[in-house]
């Protein structure tokens, strides 16, 4: 099987030779072909050469467009710092202001970090359509109104201001669907939705105000013909009740969370992805534990399961743990 026949599989509930491997890669992507993080960012050419090099030389299944958070905010109006080894800067265009009149309209074909991202998309379909899963992704509510307004402003809004809080997701969902449907237009099969910021929330501000809008996005998405992967960065346990009734495909899950809850929680129609800790686990752990950490894992969450880290591998992985971690782990019955 390859890769796209692997990961299709899983979602239909079908055998396969091997787990899938969807490892997120970025700054170490980039370096690993003598690269560095502000031309990975900032140019698809260099995106898609890292990830399929990174494909080849681990075995990985999935081509992923991720870089950053910042496509839809520079799509807003924000100015964006580039950086050779650290994410890119961005400003908050709603910083100082509720007027959401003065954000400038995000067009996925005519902003240019989102066009880049669709130009990704449209790479790896045209050299490696068939062979392996392409990830688009999107800013989920949350996470998009925490960029233009800052965590720290987002979250007293959340409190102090609910109706504009609630009309500022709002706007970031429209967007975030616009540029998924995009992404999947140009070939992605399954759109990521990154939503870091709804780990820091309650279950009832959870619940009554970011919950409806992810289920928006995520109904849009699938509607669309893409599967949905959520990654919630943080320890989620608090949330699992409330995304249990989401809908989504698949579920990324960080490191400090219990995986036999998640399952619980989730149920058997969810592929579950993790959750091996990036930097303790995989960076700083070795070839053999990683190994007897992935196979406890995927015992802990039962199928269906994608073989992943917590979040981001991070730059200065030892090339041998991360290959350790993609060592291919056939499929319990």
């Amino acid at each position: 099987m390859n890769g796209l026949e692997r990961y299709l599989g899983v979602l239909a509930g079908e055998a396969v030779d091997f787990l899938p491997r969807t490892p997120i890669l970025m700054q170490f992507a980039a370096e690993h072909i003598g690269s560095n993080y502000a031309e990975f960012a900032s140019d698809y050419r260099v995106l898609v050469r890292a990830n399929e090099q990174c494909a080849v030389d681990f075995g990985i299944d999935q081509l992923s467009c991720i870089s950053d958070p910042y496509r839809e905010t520079q799509g807003f109006g924000s100015e964006i710092t580039y950086r050779t080894d650290a994410t890119p800067i961005s400003t908050q265009p709603l910083a100082e202001t509720k007027d959401l009149s003065t954000l400038t309209h995000p067009d996925p074909l005519g902003s240019e970090r989102m066009r880049d991202r669709v130009n990704a998309v449209t790479a790896y379909k045209e050299q490696f359509g068939g062979r392996y899963s392409i990830l688009g992704w999107v800013e989920g509510p949350a996470a998009e109104a925490a960029n233009l307004r800052d965590v720290a402003t987002f979250m007293m809004d959340t409190v102090i201001d609910e109706p504009f809080a609630l009309e500022l997701m709002d706007l970031c969902t429209e967007t975030g669907i616009a540029f998924a449907e995009a992404q999947i237009r140009a070939g992605a099969d399954t759109i990521g939705i990154g939503d870091a910021v709804a780990s820091l929330v309650s279950p009832q501000t959870y619940e009554s105000l970011i919950l409806p809008r992810e289920k928006r996005l995520v109904d849009a998405i699938q509607a669309a013909g893409a599967y949905v992967k959520l990654h919630i960065c943080g320890n989620i346990t608090h949330l699992l009740d409330c995304i249990a009734g989401l809908g989504v495909d698949i579920l990324d899950v960080d490191h400090m969370v219990d995986m036999a809850t998640v399952r619980q929680k989730v149920g058997e129609g969810v592929v579950i992805g993790g959750n091996i800790d990036p930097a303790e686990g995989v960076c700083r752990g070795t070839p053999e534990s990683i190994r007897q950490t992935m196979l406890q894992t995927y015992r802990q969450a039962g199928n269906p399961f994608m073989v992943n880290a917590g979040c981001e591998i991070p730059s200065g992985t030892p090339p041998e743990n991360l290959k350790a971690m993609c060592d291919p782990i056939e499929q319990i019955p």
